[in-house]
């Protein structure tokens, strides 16, 4: 089995004067990224290794969540994830090495909704339905594939095991726009 773990970046400051790669986060942005470490930790969810855009935002993201964990959590930026368009963040994910079991990749939308639902073909209805609506900033969808190589993921080919944004972290409180 292959797992894979979708995260949207956290909040981030509509601009920067570096330009739109050096946009931070916001202060809800890191409390977010936090909270979400917080719970894959909780929730057993460790990746075996961890892919970023490496744009500030999903850097000091992937800098949070993984705060969380006991162990270091091996880790790579990829420029290429910056508003990467599905088909390359599908290929990306299909190079994966096969020893790694399970990957955490952060990136940007509408490349990272776009790629989740293509990959899962069924999970919880409600699950799917917010998902495929609404992915908001520091949300998350882990998704399972019975494949025995990461070559072998595919479009269709995936199990939606959950999707969770802050706000459900929050206490169910609505997830504010992005």
């Amino acid at each position: 089995m292959r797992r894979l773990i979708l995260l949207r970046h956290a909040k981030a400051d509509a601009h920067s004067a570096g330009g739109d790669r050096q946009r931070p986060l916001t202060k809800r942005g890191e409390e977010d990224a936090r909270s979400v470490g917080r719970y894959l930790a909780e929730a057993g969810l460790a990746p075996d290794f961890a892919v970023a855009s490496d744009a500030r935002r999903a850097k000091r993201t992937l800098d949070l969540a993984l705060e969380a964990f006991p162990r270091e959590v091996e880790r790579r930026l990829d420029d290429e994830f910056y508003l990467a368009t599905p088909d390359r963040l599908l290929d990306a994910v299909r190079q994966t090495p096969a020893e790694i079991s399970t990957l955490l990749a952060i990136g940007h939308n509408p490349g990272f909704a776009e790629l989740a639902s293509a990959l899962a073909a069924d999970g919880e209805p409600e699950a799917l339905t917010r998902m495929r609506s609404k992915y908001p900033t520091a949300a998350l969808a882990v998704l399972d594939f019975d494949a025995e190589d990461w070559a072998l993921v595919g479009e269709g080919a995936g199990h939606l095991e959950r999707f969770v944004t802050p706000g459900d972290l929050r206490g169910g409180v609505a997830d504010e726009p992005d």
